[in-house]
C-alpha cells in the first residue's frame, strides 16, 4: 500500500505547482532540495510506510483473531501513516515511496515533463527499497518477533496478480490526474484514502508499490508475501503502471481551444 506515491502523465504532463502553504505533493519535487536529502527523505518515508503496514498488522493480530478486524486495523493505520508522511516529506522528495511512481514521473519527464531525471530515478529507486526492508525488520524488532524470516504467505494466484493490475493503475491514475486537474494539494488525502479503499476491494489488498512488496517478504507476519510470489506481484504492478499512464493520457487528453 503503498504506498505511497506521484507525479504527470503518459503523454506530456506537467505537475501543476501546488500553493506555497501546502507544498509539492507527490510527484512535484521540489527543484532546488539536495538530492541526498530527497534521497534520505525517500528512504526514511518508504521505511516508516513499511513499518506501519507491517507493525498493524502484528499487532492487529495480537488484540483479535477475527480477520476482518485484523485488515481493519491493519488498513486504517496504514491510511493515517501514508496521509502523515505525504505531508511531512512530499515538500523535500515529493513523497513517492514507490518505485512505479518513481519511473512514471521519469517517463514523463522524459517526454517534456517536469519531474526527476534518469540519475535522480537511480537514486530514489534504492533508497526506497533499502527502507522498505529497514522498515520491516524495524517492525518485527518493535514486536519481537525474528528480525528476517521469509514469509510463508503465498500470494501467487492468478485473482491476486490482477488485484494488483488494478490497484496500481488505479494509483498512478489518481496521482498523475491530481497533477493533470491541477488538484495535487489534495494529494495527502486523497492517496491515503485511496490506498484505505483498496485494501478491502482488492482481492490482493493493494499492495501498488514494489518496495514495499519487497520489504514484506522480510517478515513472516500478517502483512507478509513469501518470496516466491515477490515477482509477480511486481511484474503485475508493472503493467498497472503502464495501465494508469494510458487511462490518465486518455481521460485528461487536453482539449483543443475554441477557434
Amino acid at each position: 500500500m503503498t504506498p505511497a506515491e506521484a507525479a504527470p502523465t503518459a503523454e506530456s504532463a506537467t505537475p501543476a505547482p501546488t500553493p506555497a502553504s501546502v507544498g509539492p505533493a507527490p510527484g512535484a519535487t521540489p527543484p532546488r532540495t539536495p538530492l541526498v536529502a530527497r534521497a534520505a527523505a525517500e528512504l526514511i518515508g518508504t521505511a516508516a510506510l513499511v513499518a506501519v503496514v507491517v507493525g498493524s498488522g502484528i499487532q492487529a493480530t495480537e488484540l483479535t483473531k477475527d480477520v476482518g478486524l485484523q485488515l481493519l486495523a491493519n488498513s486504517t493505520a496504514t491510511v493515517f501513516g501514508l496521509g502523515i508522511l505525504i505531508l511531512l516529506l512530499g515538500p523535500v522528495s515529493g513523497a513517492h515511496f514507490n518505485p512505479v511512481v518513481t519511473l512514471a514521473e521519469w517517463w514523463t519527464a522524459r517526454r517534456g515533463g517536469a519531474g526527476v531525471t534518469l540519475r535522480e530515478a537511480a537514486v530514489y529507486l534504492p533508497a526506497q527499497i533499502v527502507g522498505a526492508i529497514a522498515g520491516a525488520i524495524l517492525a518485527d524488532a518493535m514486536f519481537g518477533e525474528p528480525l528476517v524470516k521469509w514469509s510463508t504467505h503465498d500470494r501467487s494466484a492468478g485473482h491476486l496478480l490482477l488485484g494488483e493490475i488494478v490497484a496500481t493503475a488505479g494509483l498512478i491514475l489518481l496521482i498523475f490526474g491530481l497533477a493533470r486537474a491541477d488538484r495535487l494539494q489534495f494529494a495527502p488525502v486523497a492517496v491515503a484514502s485511496y490506498i484505505g479503499a483498496a485494501y478491502w476491494f482488492t482481492s490482493s489488498t493493494s499492495f501498488a508499490n514494489p518496495a514495499v512488496t519487497i520489504g514484506r517478504a522480510f517478515t513472516d507476519t500478517f502483512a507478509g508475501i513469501a518470496p516466491g510470489s515477490v515477482l509477480g506481484f511486481i511484474g503485475m504492478q508493472l503493467v498497472g503502471a503502464v495501465v494508469g499512464l494510458a487511462l490518465v493520457a486518455l481521460i485528461f487528453m487536453p482539449g483543443r481551444s475554441a477557434e
